[in-house]
């Protein structure tokens, strides 16, 4: 999907990322990220500060998993899930940044990641 030139991603968006090259555990190949970075920040920088997102279904025992939705595509149908554990940071310009399907999360589901998130790393 090609992005609009003018498109920047905000705070709350849900966009596709390609996270290759990989090390060691971590995801790999194109993924799903919220994007907590304001859209200020994502546009000056050319970064975004995010969450993973995925549809493996293992993260449903995950206690820093919040799920979010329901995937489509390729997936369609599983649950899919913010990884609130792995924050993140993503040159999106150079990884090919681009809105997902998904948009956005809703407001609710929005609040609880940073909560949780919150408990993980105790910003505020």
């Amino acid at each position: 999907m090609k992005r609009p030139a003018s498109w920047t991603p905000d705070r709350q968006d849900v966009i596709w990322l390609d996270c290759n090259p990989q090390r060691g555990q971590e995801m790999r190949d194109l993924h799903p990220f919220l994007v907590l970075s304001p859209k200020a920040f994502n546009k000056r920088t050319s970064l975004v500060i995010g969450l993973p997102m995925t549809a493996a279904s293992y993260n449903a025992d995950n206690p820093f998993a919040i799920t979010v939705g329901v995937a489509s595509g390729r997936k369609a149908g599983q649950t899919t899930y913010v990884l609130c554990h792995q924050p993140k940071s993503f040159d999106w310009r150079l990884r090919g940044g681009t809105l997902h399907p998904m948009k956005r999360i809703s407001d609710v589901r929005f609040a609880e990641v940073l909560a949780l998130l919150n408990q993980i790393i105790q910003l505020a």
